[in-house]
């Protein structure tokens, strides 16, 4: 199975840079899977229904979520309501909507897990016993799982990378916007990366417009962060082919495209 996974979508300009680049990248890569992190869809906060649903028609099978999961009231209106839109297992149990879920395509099924990390970020249960629970799940209907762990910490997500190895067919992180290099299939076969990166604004700092991230930083006063609504974007994504029988990683691709770095294929 080959599946293809998009950074989080930050705000209008990530959206219309998924619509515009998914079909070329279908075209070079023919995924069987498309997962998005749609955390930041929503003007960088959160994801409404209109926009899950956008996100669906462009091509997307799942969209997983992170710490913005709640930041637009009306997910807790559809989130019970559809099995492709996910939220990190580790949330509470009172927590609607759910944290993992199965898609089937072209004779196979694979599991599509969203975890939440704790390390400077708001505490939540234990990722990695949750992920050791849900993966014993996912194994009994399918060796292909796929990973969203939502991150701040890259030892943390490291860690996970390590605790999942053979158990698992991919860990991707996400949440710091900043695509990392150390793509690699670790000894057992799962193939990991510690932050996809974004797909959104590219002149800002992590999608935000960048004048009030300074004004922040120089002054130590507060400043409301705002996404751009125009300018030049980059699409950050991780290509991966798995084993269909085994459920590990044969390759993977590392995809960071913009102005700067074009689309190839």
């Amino acid at each position: 199975m080959k599946v293809l996974f998009i950074g989080d979508i930050v705000g209008s300009i990530g959206r219309d840079t998924v619509e515009d680049y998914l079909p070329r990248l279908k075209r070079k890569y023919q995924p069987d899977v498309i997962i998005a992190n749609g955390e930041n869809a929503a003007s960088g906060r959160g994801i409404t229904k209109k926009l899950f649903q956008e996100l669906l028609y462009m091509g997307v099978d799942v969209v997983t979520m992170g710490n913005h999961t709640w930041d637009q009231k009306e997910i807790f209106d559809f989130i019970d309501d559809t099995d492709y839109l996910i939220r990190p297992a580790n949330f509470s149990d009172e927590a609607p909507g759910k944290g993992m879920t199965t898609i089937t395509k072209n004779g196979h099924t694979l599991s599509v897990i969203n975890l939440h990390g704790r390390t400077f970020l708001p505490p939540h249960d234990d990722p990695f016993k949750k992920a050791t629970e849900l993966v014993k799940e996912a194994k009994q209907l399918s060796p292909l799982i796929f990973v969203d762990f939502h991150a701040e910490a890259t030892s943390e997500k490291i860690a996970m990378g390590w605790h999942l190895d053979g158990e698992v067919s991919t860990v991707v992180g996400t949440h710091t916007h900043v695509q990392t290099a150390d793509a690699r299939i670790f000894p057992k076969g799962t193939a990991y990366i510690t932050d996809v990166g974004m797909t959104g604004p590219y002149d800002g700092v992590l999608g935000m417009k960048k004048e009030e991230v300074l004004y922040r930083f120089q002054t130590n006063m507060p400043a409301r962060f705002e996404v751009p609504k125009s300018g030049r974007s980059v699409i950050s994504a991780f290509f991966v082919d798995l084993d269909n029988q085994t459920g590990k990683a044969n390759s993977f691709e590392r995809i960071y495209i913009n102005e700067d770095y074009p689309f190839r294929g």
